[in-house]
């Protein structure tokens, strides 16, 4: 690795570094604050493993709209070299042929941004990816929760290989996935893989998110001519969990670390995801012939609506987290985010937004778990449960008039048995979630969906 060649004695910073080598630098700040006795040791695990470990390579698990338009881009843009691991073997063999991608920017005016030094493994690549790991600089994970599970053995098998040649040198995994409480429950299937003596909070940093990046469908035409091209908006923050790293953090450009991570993830759900829904869900039972997030959001109805339902859910919490925010601070970010779900470049879908209803629906997702919230706290919630209710009666369709086979399933449920649906489909607590039963059965028989 060439950031080696700078002397293990230096304690100050050049004035123009090469490119790259900033990180070198805080290993010797690092290195300065050790014990004498671990001294030895650690310039000896820079020797071993400087010629190996890419400092500068990023392992992205999922190739998909999120890990190429906003993980990607953030570490490509900054001089990273990247490694996508996916199944898609177009995506990978086009990555592998092309050696870069497109992001076509949607915003006031269009950009475009060209990520360069990528290649892609197969998921199915085992060794491969063992390898991958063993020597990345950084990793992340962008797969969606369903499928964390699958990836964690060859991720255990990295971690393994990793620690076998390089022993001294830790690795951070950013869980790009909006996930309340990610590290526990990635940690938890990491140790099932595991031997009992590998010294997992040692060795491994695990990194919650929020990902408040908006990434539409991709028109079919565009794919034709290009099946690499991803579509962003303008926005390109990741929050991250500031104390989740075991390494130091690196100098990316848009990466923000915050202190209390729950308090963003929780923000990042229960205003963006929450407010985002809502305008879908109540738009389309006002306007079921719109295609796009930008047309049902010029009714002031629906952007009234969609504030206030935003605004409840922002009083939760301010009130659970004072530390983090205020209802101004909140209300200053609906006003920002209602800007951007209007974006009419960006050709965002109604159906795109809408879908997965049995995950957006569910017992702990956007509006059950800021309603579980406002319990909690005893505060109303009246206004999330009406917005929700407009999800039972969601049906809109793709561009090209398609709908989602597992929500046209969902809704065949509850046109059936309504209460049976969110208790054995959705999982609700029949005791505990019983009021909330009630009332959303009652507005169901409003919308004249049962006798």
């Amino acid at each position: 690795m060439a950031n080696a060649s700078i002397p293990i004695s230096q304690t100050t910073v050049p004035e123009e570094l090469p490119p790259g080598k900033f990180a070198c630098f805080q290993m010797i700040v690092l290195y300065l604050d050790k014990e004498v006795s671990d001294k030895f040791k650690f310039i000896m695990s820079i020797s071993r493993d400087s010629s190996k470990v890419e400092r500068h390579k990023i392992v992205i698990f999922g190739a998909g709209k999120i890990g190429r338009s906003f993980i990607g881009q953030l570490f490509g843009c900054s001089g990273y070299t990247i490694v996508f691991v996916d199944v898609d073997q177009t995506i990978i063999d086009g990555l592998n042929r092309e050696g870069c991608y497109r992001i076509v920017i949607k915003g006031d005016k269009e950009e475009e941004i060209i990520v360069p030094n990528v290649s892609a493994i197969s998921a199915m690549n085992v060794e491969k990816v063992a390898e991958a790991i063993a020597t990345a600089g950084i990793i992340t994970v962008s797969v969606g929760k369903n499928v964390i599970e699958k990836i964690i053995p060859v991720m255990a098998k990295g971690l393994l290989l990793r620690n076998e040649k390089y022993p001294e040198m830790p690795l951070d995994i950013i869980l790009a996935e909006n996930m309340r409480f990610a590290a526990t429950y990635v940690k938890e299937l990491l140790i099932k893989h595991l031997p009992s003596e590998y010294p997992i909070d040692e060795m491994v940093g695990l990194v919650e998110t929020s990902i408040g990046k908006m990434v539409p469908i991709i028109p079919l035409a565009e794919l034709e001519k290009d099946p690499l091209v991803v579509f962003a908006e303008p926005y390109n923050t990741l929050i991250v969990d500031g104390n989740g790293f075991k390494l130091p953090i690196p100098e990316i450009n848009g990466l923000t670390p915050k202190k209390n991570i729950l308090a963003w993830v929780d923000q990042k759900a229960f205003i963006h995801n929450l407010g985002h829904a809502t305008a879908a869900y109540f738009g389309f039972f006002l306007h079921p012939n719109a295609l796009y997030m930008y047309q049902i959001l010029e009714d002031n109805h629906v952007r009234e609506f969609t504030k206030e339902v935003m605004l409840q859910s922002a009083a939760v919490l301010a009130t659970v987290y004072p530390d983090d925010f205020t209802v101004a601070d909140l209300e200053e970010l609906i006003d920002g985010l209602i800007v951007r779900f209007r974006n009419k470049a960006l050709k965002d879908t109604i159906f795109r937004v809408g879908q997965d209803l049995i995950r957006k629906l569910g017992p702990e997702d956007r509006f059950m778990g800021a309603i579980h919230l406002s319990i909690s706290f005893g505060m109303p919630y009246d206004r999330i449960l009406k917005a929700m209710s407009y999800g039972f009666i969601f049906t809109a369709t793709d561009e090209s008039g398609k709908s989602s086979i597992s929500d046209k399933e969902f809704l065949r449920s509850i046109k059936n048995d309504f209460e049976l649906a969110l208790i054995e489909v959705l999982g609700y607590d029949r005791v505990l979630d019983s009021p909330i039963i009630e009332t959303l059965t009652k507005l169901y028989k409003q919308f004249g969906m049962l006798n």
